[in-house]
């Protein structure tokens, strides 16, 4: 989670740099999207909102499309589409990219997806309850929610170095898991499954370790990566990079083995998987 990502969004595609942290977070939310996939046979998605806090907006649904899953994409943000249809032309799978209005009126179907979901992105919606009853509405099996873990001290670090730019349809109030939790409950779905995830050796600090450093050292900022040095999952996806899974795992010592309570701190994200009753 990366708040920073606000002002920034567009370097990412420019410099196709997502860096160690997305590059990790994406591989541990792929291991998590395959488990749910099998566990219910999941054939259909859709990703809604598709602009979250990590790296390169577009890519985080994927690895289901690899797994076999007919995915749709939704977007509001007419700009971000352009973006997201260009990544999408370099890559061998296109999911179906949809630009709506709002996030309270899908343009979908009753019952058109087996798994609906967002990660990290549900604070960009304007009307929490009014979204989770399309979502119930469109959605046959599962609903998952990825928020940012609030409790955590990276987030507390960002939330209070980060200005949020004017205009911007923002609500950090839906990220609490227990008013998601209620507000579906209500709508007849079970909370299956909720669990720490992304929890890397280092904290959430939504920017790189090289100007992390600099910032406490009261150093001058690194210069932008030169090519030897840009992370991204891109060359996996193209087959390209068959090891780019192993090198990302090598960090997840914390992610198997620390205990809840030390998740609770340093973990970036909180899983919410629901079901119908």
């Amino acid at each position: 989670m990366a708040l920073p990502i606000l002002h920034n969004w567009k370097s990412y595609f420019d410099l196709l740099h997502e860096g160690l942290g997305s590059s990790y977070e994406r591989i541990i939310l792929n291991r998590q999207l395959q488990k749910l996939v099998n566990q219910h046979a999941i054939h259909s998605v859709l990703e809604a909102p598709v602009f979250g806090f990590t790296g390169l907006t577009g890519l985080n649904s994927f690895y289901l499309t690899r797994l076999g899953c007919q995915v749709t994409l939704a977007e509001h943000d007419p700009e971000r589409l352009d973006y997201i249809e260009q990544l999408f032309n370099t890559l061998p799978d296109t999911p179906e990219i949809f630009k709506v209005e709002r996030y309270t009126t899908l343009p979908f179907k009753d019952g058109s997806f087996d798994l609906s979901w967002n990660f990290s992105a549900i604070w960009f919606v304007e009307h929490l309850q009014q979204f989770l009853a399309e979502l119930d509405r469109i959605t046959e099996k599962v609903i998952l929610i990825c928020v940012p873990n609030t409790e955590g001290l990276g987030y507390r670090w960002q939330k209070a170095d980060t200005r949020i730019p004017a205009g911007l349809e923002f609500h950090p109030e839906n990220i609490q898991p227990n008013q998601i939790v209620a507000l579906l409950k209500r709508l007849g779905w079970s909370l299956e499954h909720r669990q720490y995830i992304d929890c890397p050796p280092w904290p959430d600090i939504g920017t790189s370790k090289e100007k992390l450093f600099a910032r406490l050292l009261r150093k001058p900022a690194p210069p932008t990566p030169i090519p030897g040095d840009i992370i991204n999952i891109l060359d996996y996806y193209r087959g390209k990079d068959p090891y780019f899974e192993q090198r990302m795992l090598k960090y997840a010592v914390l992610e198997t083995f620390a205990p809840d309570w030390f998740k609770r701190l340093w973990a970036h994200h909180i899983w919410l998987q629901f079901i119908r009753r």
